[in-house]
């Protein structure tokens, strides 16, 4: 009596707005009805009381949900034994003629519909099929009257039941395994049943089990599984990732769970929040201890290991962002994208590789809610119905990324979010190199430009690479020189260039989409650098009014400092219409802009893929009026080549007529009126570049092309260009080459 009892407690239902949800905490019969009779049992009778359901939960320290589509096949189980049960055909047994074997006729149907089916209805119509067969062969053997009543069992009782059960989902989907099937077996449900679960100290949902398809790749990030899948019939690869949180044990969930309800009654304070680090420190202090304690009240002992594990996960899920920041850490994925309603559809993420995939994660409301106050609180900014858009950005262990959060009122189907990840190091000109995003070429034009104080634009769409390059193109500059970065989220790499020892200063203005008076607008930031003493100033995007004070910043600082940003155009002349027509910068202020480099994202012949890359090198000439595109005042530098995949030099550029390139070495002694020597500075640049290139995937040192490398190696460059020149008179490039080679040798090899 006590056992039932307490089964019955196990096993509490609910239905709530459609949701069945049952109570499985201290079932020993497991949780996932794929795997357990039991469960499955309590599912189908709870589905007969209630046949609206359109989900169904099943609780215990994890959560199991069951979709739709799943739910479905449950509920036509339910709906057939119920049209059995009224169709009378148990009943119909009774009335047969007197037969010997009616009563265990009866019995057996009688198990088969009020048992098996609920337990276990592949194996029910298995055995189904094999009472068919078997009353088939003895109805040919028997007597007349015996096969009369042989007959009667097989056409009003189980042919009736196999019709209504080859309706159902479940049946037909299984038919084609059933050959040979064991009864009890229960590996067909795990394959049709796959529910998302979501541990109780978490809100994001999960799919545990991998899909149906080949595994093209897999590999680690820290303690977290990627595996990448091709889906048959679909171009879109699958993600599937497993974080540590995803294989604990129940002991260990049940551990988490409490210390998450303990955490979160001690509610972060709104400064506490905003300094992230040190939020973090505490919560890992406090969590260490915290589980360590509950763990032995309960009787446990956990290793050292065991508990940094456990409180890694658990800071992740109370001070950090969860999920958010174990795709974060893969520095293939470049977005992720929530979209709404949230807990509808699953997490997409646009990987470096296999482009946009499906994953394995669903976020929930409860996510979003609690996203959501973090930043509102960590970017100051308003984010409610009045204010339905949120841009900030965000730092956490393992990346960076920007952040557009939308809500109701824009919104109609709820919250939403665009995550794009920056990455955790700066981008610099050989990593380019290394992915083709650009060559030795290129890279050495716009190492030579920089160094002259030449103003920039980089344009492109979306996605295209703009603010990557930028950041790159930042490194360019000497160390020796002030930075000034003007943003409205920020996204370039001010820490990684301070950490370098740049003498670097970064404003954050007014978002364009979300209006703070707290801020200060783009314009008023960039007047305001201007008066910060003398700098490059490098703009992050140029979006609104504010272009017309960075074209007064690119007078004042041409020939002097280097002035930069970002803008959305996808040529030389889109950037102009642009600028003039819709920024309303006068025609003749567009004339400060001395070169504008166009990036965009390309696609394979087959449509299913996708490439970044430098596309085009424009100069603005200055004897244009009024249409610099009529009045030939846009002269291509460099141009991408489909056929060989790299950008290739004009004739303007290889004939030394660029009037950028001639205007810099007017002012240079040694290179005035000699352009045999400035084309010669440019390819021992490329040189340069291309070795650092070549000896990282000749030793399979990622690390030479990194920002500390490149910023150690272009310093390098000057220094012994200047030192030869002492020596002989001149910079001697080929010395200077042999010299740098020789630096850098001794260099890697540490």
């Amino acid at each position: 009596m006590l056992h039932s009892i307490y089964l019955f407690m196990v096993f509490e239902a609910e239905v709530k707005e459609g949701v069945l949800r049952i109570n499985c905490l201290g079932s020993v019969y497991g949780v996932n009805l794929e795997d357990s009779e039991e469960v499955f049992s309590r599912v189908i009778d709870n589905l007969i009381k209630n046949p609206k359901v359109v989900s169904i939960v099943l609780s215990e320290t994890r959560e199991y949900e069951y979709d739709y589509n799943q739910t479905k096949m449950l509920s036509e189980i339910a709906e057939a034994i119920t049209t059995i049960v009224k169709g009378r055909k148990l009943t119909s047994i009774k009335n047969f003629p007197k037969h010997p074997l009616t009563p265990r006729w009866f019995n057996w149907v009688n198990s088969l519909v009020t048992v098996q089916l609920r337990r276990d209805p592949i194996g029910a119509y298995v055995a189904l099929i094999r009472e068919i067969r078997h009353v088939k062969i003895k109805a040919l053997k028997a007597s007349e009257k015996d096969k009369q009543a042989y007959l009667q069992y097989l056409n009003n009782v189980l042919l009736p039941i196999k019709e209504i059960l080859d309706n159902c989902k479940l049946i037909q989907l299984s038919k084609p395994y059933l050959d040979g099937y064991h009864i009890g077996d229960r590996t067909l449900y795990r394959e049709f049943f796959h529910p998302l679960i979501r541990p109780n100290f978490m809100f994001t949902k999960y799919l545990a089990q991998p899909p149906q398809g080949e595994m093209v790749e897999r590999y680690e990030i820290g303690d977290t599984e990627v595996e990448i899948f091709k889906i048959p019939g679909k171009c879109r690869y699958f993600y599937f990732v497993v974080p540590p949180e995803f294989k604990l044990s129940e002991d260990e969930y049940m551990l988490l769970d409490a210390a998450r309800r303990i955490l979160e009654e001690r509610r972060p304070k709104e400064f506490e929040i905003k300094d992230q680090k040190r939020l973090r420190e505490v919560f890992t202090n406090i969590g260490f201890d915290l589980l360590r304690d509950l763990a032995e009240e309960s009787g446990k002992t956990l290793s050292e290991e065991e508990l940094e594990k456990l409180t890694a996960i658990l800071t992740r899920y109370t001070a950090g962002f969860g999920i958010i920041e174990v795709l974060l850490e893969d520095e293939r994925v470049q977005d992720i994208y929530i979209n709404s309603p949230l807990g509808s559809s699953p997490v997409y993420v646009f990987h470096q590789d296999f482009e946009e995939c499906e994953t394995n994660l669903i976020t929930t409301h409860m996510d979003g809610e609690r996203w959501a106050t973090r930043f509102r609180l960590l970017s100051g900014r308003p984010f409610d119905e009045a204010n339905p858009v949120l841009d900030t950005e965000l730092e956490v262990p393992g990346g960076r990324a920007r952040i557009a959060f939308i809500r109701e009122r824009l919104s109609p189907d709820g919250m939403a979010l665009a995550i794009r990840r920056h990455r955790d190091k700066p981008w610099t000109y050989p990593l380019f190199l290394s992915v083709k995003y650009m060559n030795p070429l290129f890279a050495a034009l716009m190492s030579f430009i920089i160094d002259y104080g030449r103003t920039f634009l980089i344009a492109g769409g979306r996605g295209s690479g703009k603010t990557s390059l930028l950041g790159a193109s930042m490194l360019e500059i000497l160390p020796r020189n002030r930075i000034i970065t003007v943003e409205d989220t920020l996204e370039l790499p001010v820490p990684a260039l301070r950490e370098l020892g740049y003498n670097i200063e970064r404003l954050k203005s007014r978002s364009v989409i979300t209006y703070v008076e707290t801020e200060l607008s783009a314009e008023e930031a960039i007047r305001t650098a201007l008066r910060l003493g003398d700098s490059c100033l490098i703009i992050g995007e140029v979006r609104s009014t504010e272009a017309k004070a960075l074209y007064e910043a690119m007078r004042v600082g041409a020939m002097a400092n280097v002035v930069a940003g970002t803008i959305h155009g996808e040529s030389a002349y889109g950037v102009f219409d642009r600028v003039v027509n819709d920024l309303g910068v006068p025609p003749t202020s567009f004339k400060a802009t001395d070169l504008i480099i166009i990036c965009n994202r390309l696609r394979s012949a087959d449509g299913l893929h996708i490439y970044r890359r430098v596309v085009e090198v424009v100069e603005v000439r200055k004897h244009w009026k009024n249409d610099p595109l009529e009045e030939n005042g846009f002269v291509t530098l460099m141009r991408y080549s489909a056929k060989h995949d790299t950008l290739k030099p004009t004739p303007t550029l290889l004939n030394g007529e660029s009037w950028v390139l001639n205007q810099i070495a007017e002012r240079v002694r040694e290179w005035a009126g000699n352009w045999s020597a400035v084309w010669e500075n440019i390819q021992l640049r490329a040189k340069i570049v291309e070795t650092m290139v070549n000896y990282a995937q000749k030793l399979g040192r990622k690390d030479i092309l990194e920002a500390r490398m490149r910023v150690k190696a272009n310093e390098m460059f000057h220094i012994i260009s200047e030192k030869v020149k002492e020596e002989v008179g001149f910079i001697d490039c080929k010395r200077v080459f042999n010299e740098w080679k020789a630096w850098f040798e001794k260099e890697i090899r540490g």
